[in-house]
């Protein structure tokens, strides 16, 4: 069950909101249309919902609000726009990604592919995929979880009609295991024919919100469709003949040489274009949409500055029609009960002809064709049952005609989807970070270009001497900021959370991009971890290149390595979780890379300044009294380690990285804690 009351969006400024109190719900086990023209705030409502946009309201799913819920992407399976993912990502990569983030097996990716019909594009790239398949990529992405509810932003927008009527039969199939669905659409007639109820907006405001059949028999009515290339003089035939038989019929000039005819049926059409002689290409009975009632206009509300502002309903354009009637005053009406009987029983979708082919009814595929012999939906409580059971084999679909093999497409429904097994434990953050970071080829191109840039600056600085060793095998010279090892490092982190919010793909699972403390922990691990591989990797290859082109001239043994290695791997590791950090309090990679640069540009400096001078109090035997104060003794190389670590910590670029650490904790806290107020 959803349940969406008083959604109302911030309002813009001298404009009304663009949902203006919006209260609806979606039962389960029923698909539901959210139907408008494009503008009238359908996806400002479902970005409401989700809590993606700001304003008013709130929103329960199944009781609990999305921030109430602790694992959103398990209670709502989200569909807006394209995939948000890494163009570079394969298909296969990105839902095995999200398989570790929502808690499922890998193996979840691979049946879901199956069942989407996009199993052979495994291995492809996400920025090549096709509308359809993105469609399809979409709706395995929102069932990883098998979600209770799915919100779908115009699912079939841009899709051919036997995409649309897989689509919808899959939508279909979830809501008859007990699950709701609510998409939104800007097509009556599709609303009609694939929902079982329909909400219509108009300027942000609810309308309606009614059963399909009653949906139907108040927005729809029947017309007849005739293509001719005689689409005017057909026009002034039937008007003539209208007002002789003193009949009310309303004819629509469309584009295309079409025209749409209320009040009249196939038969009476024809007959009167066979007695004029007028050529006929196409004649089909079908459902035409009557617009939006009018929104009544919102009562004037004062602003601040004491002006007025009033929000005015949009007023639908309606082609230009040529009516033929007996008097002035005669309007065109419909027959009491037309609709009632025109439906099957219990089915809420309108009578398409049985004789009717694809190539000439354009809108009309025989697999949204109504079954005359609907079954009873399962209740709620009864969800889980019907998952385990097996589910019927799905209706095969009609080859459109002129299509090849080629064009085939897997049909698929939501019977096809077996029960999920959760995975949970602390590991889960841990591996979706790792299927993040190797999902692309970044890791390893900043990988190479950092190694080929250090070797070259080590034989650089070894070639021109006046170098110490250490700084020579760290590609360190003196004017540079930092390593390039160590800006490398930075880089990794900063993209940590920067393609996070590049590519929101965790977006829907909180409402933003996720800040709990496991998905942080593993993300500053995975970095640390880079950061030391990426650095070792750089020194080994500075060493190797040295003793290549020098032989044995510039390298000695050094005699005591640990304490610089030591100050090497927190340098690392420092900045890599500075741009972890800066990348998620500013979300920006590149704010994540600024900041990484800022440590030894702009507080190296401060720290300097601060502790330029005498110390007041020398901290001369420390290690002694560290060990006086422990529960137990420790070896005395322990003080060797204490004095090694006091010393690193008293270099300004150790005190400044620390420093900066500490800032940039305190913000990230600081602003998580502010988004949950927020909500």
């Amino acid at each position: 069950m959803l349940q969406a009351i008083g959604l109302t969006s911030t309002p813009r400024r001298d404009l009304a909101p663009l949902v203006d109190d919006l209260t609806f719900e979606a039962r389960p086990g029923c698909v539901t249309a959210l139907l408008g023209e494009p503008g009238s705030g359908k996806t400002t409502a479902l970005r409401l919902m989700l809590e993606l946009e700001p304003g008013r309201g709130v929103t329960y799913f199944r009781g609990r609000p999305l921030h109430r819920i602790a694992h959103p992407a398990r209670e709502v399976g989200v569909l807006l726009g394209d995939v948000p993912g890494h163009p570079s990502r394969t298909v296969r990569n990105q839902l095995r990604m999200l398989c570790a983030a929502v808690g499922v097996p890998v193996s979840r990716a691979d049946v879901l592919m199956e069942v989407v019909g996009i199993a052979g594009l495994r291995d492809q790239r996400l920025g090549s995929l096709s509308t359809g398949m993105d469609r399809r990529l979409g709706l395995a992405v929102a069932l990883l979880a098998d979600p209770c509810t799915l919100l779908l932003d115009e699912p079939a927008a841009g899709l051919p009609v036997r995409e649309r009527a897989w689509l919808h039969g899959l939508l279909r199939g979830h809501a008859a295991l007990g699950g709701a669905v609510l998409y939104t659409t800007d097509d009556a007639k599709e609303a009609a024919r694939n929902a079982d109820r329909v909400v219509s907006l108009a300027s942000g405001r609810l309308v309606a919100d009614q059963d399909v059949a009653d949906f139907a028999r108040t927005r729809l009515r029947p017309r007849v469709a005739v293509r001719t290339p005689h689409a005017a003089r057909l026009a002034d035939v039937l008007g003539r003949e209208a007002r002789a038989a003193q009949r009310a019929v309303e004819i629509v000039e469309e584009s295309g040489n079409r025209l749409s005819v209320y009040g009249s049926n196939c038969a009476e059409v024809g007959e009167a274009a066979f007695r004029n002689g007028v050529l006929v290409h196409q004649l089909a009975d079908e459902t035409g949409d009557a617009g939006v009632a009018p929104v009544p206009p919102v009562p004037q509300a004062r602003t601040r500055a004491g002006g007025t502002v009033r929000a005015e309903a949009r007023v639908e354009a309606v082609p230009q029609a040529r009516t033929a009637t007996a008097s002035p005053a005669t309007t065109p009406t419909t027959p009491p009960g037309a609709f009632q009987s025109a439906f099957p029983s219990g089915t809420g979708h309108p009578p398409i002809p049985a004789d009717v082919h694809p190539d000439v009814h354009p809108d009309v595929h025989p697999d949204v064709l109504p079954d005359p012999h609907p079954t009873a939906e399962p209740a709620p409580e009864a969800r889980s049952e019907a998952r385990a059971e097996p589910r019927p084999a799905s209706r095969p679909e009609a080859r459109p005609p002129g299509a090849t093999d080629a064009d085939e497409v897997p049909a698929a429904t939501a019977w096809s989807v077996p029960p999920v097994r959760r995975i949970g434990g602390p590991l889960r953050p841990v591996r979706y970070e790792l299927l993040r970071v190797f999902g692309t080829a970044t890791p390893f191109l900043t990988a190479t270009l950092v190694v080929t840039v250090s070797v070259v600056t080590a034989l650089v600085l070894a070639r021109a001497g006046h170098t110490s060793l250490s700084r020579v095998l760290l590609a360190w010279p003196a004017p540079l900021p930092l390593p390039p090892a160590a800006l490398g490092a930075g880089l990794l982190g900063a993209l940590a959370f920067g393609e996070e919010y590049r590519y929101p793909a965790l977006a829907a699972d909180r409402g933003t991009v996720p800040r709990r403390l496991g998905l942080l922990v593993a993300k500053l691990g995975v970095c640390a971890a880079l950061a030391l591989a990426l650095g070792a990797f750089a020194v080994a290859a500075d060493a190797a290149a040295l003793r290549l082109v020098f032989d044995h001239g510039p390298l000695r043994a050094p005699t005591d390595w640990i304490a610089p290695a030591v100050s090497w791997a927190g340098l690392l590791i420092g900045c890599a979780w500075v741009g972890v950090l800066a990348s998620g309090v500013f979300r920006s990679a590149t704010a994540g890379l600024l900041a990484v640069l800022a440590v030894p540009m702009a507080v190296v400096p401060l720290v300097r300044k601060a502790l330029d001078g005498p110390s007041a109090h020398p901290v001369h035997g420390i290690a002694a009294r560290l060990r006086g104060l422990s529960w137990s003794p420790w070896p005395p190389e322990g003080d060797r380690l204490v004095l090694g670590a006091l010393r690193v910590m008293a270099q300004p670029l150790a005190a400044a990285v620390v420093l900066s650490l500490m800032v940039l904790l305190c913000a990230y806290a600081f602003t998580g804690l502010r988004s949950r107020v927020r909500r």
